[in-house]
């Protein structure tokens, strides 16, 4: 047999060389193999998921999916727009749903950004940002947080300005610490020339009002938002982004056209309806992770950042954190560790049901003993 002729396969090499993004946990049938326990056993706290799950509307909407699911779904979303312009307070014209705000995120850096351009990220922070410029070609400039995570303003405006950089992304609540930009910063951010893009996938666990009802009026910001967290829909890929007209216009042109599958539209319109519901498990998970940060002041190896999300970052002295995180594996409980520069001496733990953190506590305080 002649052997096959040779093609010329022609890939870019700098999305060859590059790492993508990897997982850090798997998938719950996955884990139930390798710890050697069931579901109901693993205690997951390395991804940030609502311990609750979905409410029970939404759950009631999947099993109501007959021949919905035989159709094609609405290529606008518009009862789930109409919906999430009553929760956030802005005309659903404003608003464009996607699959996860990361499917938001690459339609922003698709429409805004050539190979060269520039963006501003502030590390360590939520890495889908430079992966989307990655991939596209663009520069991501970063400017790093300070040692207790807050934003070097006066860097960003000047490395902005003396790059023509296009987009600034902001992460509020920031992934992975906790804590919030002051709003001061972020309307002295805004009256830079570019597009100041906020990122609160975290807001429901503050007391802060989101920055989503400035958007009619600001023509240079953008919000995103989440069903992942607060409605426990990680599963799901519900995303949306609270958008100038001037903008948003543009970027229906370039998402995929059923980007909301008709399951994941009708499970989060019934989360709508569960506001109250959530809004108190919410408030259940704030009061727990109070509890958990007082739990790990009091363990000495631990030294923990206060936070306004469902998750706690702590830094670990003394002990290795690789171990730490094997032993609490080992107890089937899931943490999460970081190899990247500048936190890999730090742990951080999703915020879990009250009857669970006392679980967690223990382990940690068993760890130096195991």
């Amino acid at each position: 047999m002649d052997k096959p002729k040779q093609r010329a396969i022609r890939m870019r090499p700098d999305l060859v060389a590059m790492k993508g993004y990897k997982s850090p946990s798997a998938p719950l049938e996955v884990l139930e193999q390798e710890l050697g326990r069931s579901v109901h056993e693993i205690i997951k706290l390395d991804t940030n998921e609502n311990p609750f799950g979905p409410p029970p509307k939404a759950l009631e909407a999947m099993q109501r999916l007959d021949q919905e699911l035989s159709v094609y779904p609405d290529i606008s979303s518009r009862l789930l727009r109409d919906g999430l312009a009553e929760y956030v307070g802005v005309p659903a014209e404003y608003i464009l749903a996607g699959a996860g705000s990361d499917d938001i995120i690459t339609l922003i850096s698709r429409l805004f950004l050539n190979p060269g351009d520039a963006i501003i990220d502030c590390p360590p922070t939520f890495s889908v940002y430079s992966l989307n410029a990655d991939w596209i070609g663009a520069r991501t400039i970063k400017i790093e947080r300070r040692e207790d995570f807050s934003i070097d303003a006066d860097t960003i405006e000047e490395t902005a300005i003396a790059n023509d950089a296009k987009l600034l992304f902001l992460c509020t609540p920031n992934n992975p610490d906790g804590s919030l930009i002051p709003e001061a910063d972020i309307e002295r951010l805004l009256e830079l020339p570019l597009v100041v893009v906020v990122d609160e996938a975290y807001i429901e666990f503050t007391n802060r009002e989101s920055f989503a009802k400035r958007v009619p009026v600001t023509p240079n910001l953008i919000v995103l938002r989440t069903f992942s967290k607060w409605a426990g829909l990680a599963g799901m890929r519900v995303g949306y982004g609270v958008i100038p007209l001037d903008i948003i216009e543009h970027l229906w042109k370039i998402k995929q056209p059923f980007n909301v599958t008709a399951a994941s539209d009708a499970v989060a319109r019934a989360c709508l309806e569960e506001q109250d519901l959530l809004n108190e498990q919410a408030q259940i998970l704030i009061g727990e992770r109070e509890k958990l940060i007082e739990g790990m002041r009091a363990i000495d190896y631990l030294d923990p950042y206060p936070s306004h999300t469902n998750f706690v970052l702590a830094k670990v002295t003394d002990y290795d954190v690789p171990d730490i995180v094997e032993f609490m594996r080992s107890q089937g409980i899931l943490i999460r560790h970081y190899d990247k520069p500048g936190l890999g001496g730090y742990i951080r733990i999703s915020v879990c049901k009250p009857e669970h953190t006392p679980l967690v506590l223990g382990a940690l305080r068993r760890f130096p003993h195991a």
